[in-house]
């Protein structure tokens, strides 16, 4: 489906709707485009913001939009480009309509410093994952704090995302795969890569292993 400004739509007197019709549309049609390139509106995170304000998990989304839970999930990783029908479908879960979900804008967060209790925990099991900051819509960089218990594995799937990450070990040994090349580090040392090759983290020998890392733009 590609949108077109239809006639009758000039005459309507508000200004800030044609943009606003206009945006959708121009959004619609890079929606509606395979392998395009030129995708400006971060559609993952802006859906994931919008589902926390209403107070909804993924799986509760996935129900009430008809779809499955890995759907949302790739979906707010940026690792899937939905259709302007999926995309509407699950927008219509929350509720919230396409004008107002392209036109929604949440202010910056203005706070500097966080306490370490302030840190947000967005991982589960044996794998901690604490972020700097609970809102990163609008943000160019996600910090996380990581400890691995023993044996913790990211999974055999190998995580593969948009972006660039580093991370530094302070402590304990983790092992990491990054395409076919394979390196345990211990404290002090690091790795960076672009998070678009397959990768996968397993904690090695019998203690914790922590590591403070980032990644631009925030598609973990």
């Amino acid at each position: 489906m590609i949108c077109q400004t239809s006639p009758f739509l000039l005459s309507v007197k508000s200004l800030k709707y044609i943009t606003l019709f206009q945006r959708v549309c121009a959004i619609s049609n890079n929606l509606n485009t395979k392998g395009s390139d030129h995708m400006t509106v971060d559609i993952g995170n802006r859906l994931r913001h919008l589902r926390l304000m209403h107070n909804l998990s993924q799986r509760e989304l996935a129900k009430r939009a008809g779809v499955t839970n890995s759907t949302i999930s790739l979906i707010e990783s940026n690792a899937s480009n939905p259709s302007v029908g999926a995309l509407k479908r699950i927008l219509d879960g929350i509720p919230i309509g396409l004008a107002e979900f392209f036109s929604f804008e949440p202010e910056k967060p203005r706070k500097a410093f966080y306490a370490a209790e302030e840190l947000v925990e967005i991982g589960k099991g044996p794998i901690s994952y604490r972020q700097i900051g609970e809102n990163l819509f609008g943000r160019s960089l996600q910090i996380l704090k990581e400890v691995y218990q023993p044996g913790a594995d990211t999974g055999k799937v190998p995580l593969v995302h948009d972006g660039e990450e580093g991370g530094i070990v302070l402590s304990g040994r983790i092992e990491v795969t990054v395409d076919d090349e394979r390196r345990i580090l211990g404290p002090g040392d690091a790795y960076y890569f672009e998070s678009r090759r397959p990768h996968r983290f397993r904690c090695v020998g019998p203690v914790p292993c922590e590591v403070i890392s980032a990644c631009t733009p925030p598609t973990f």
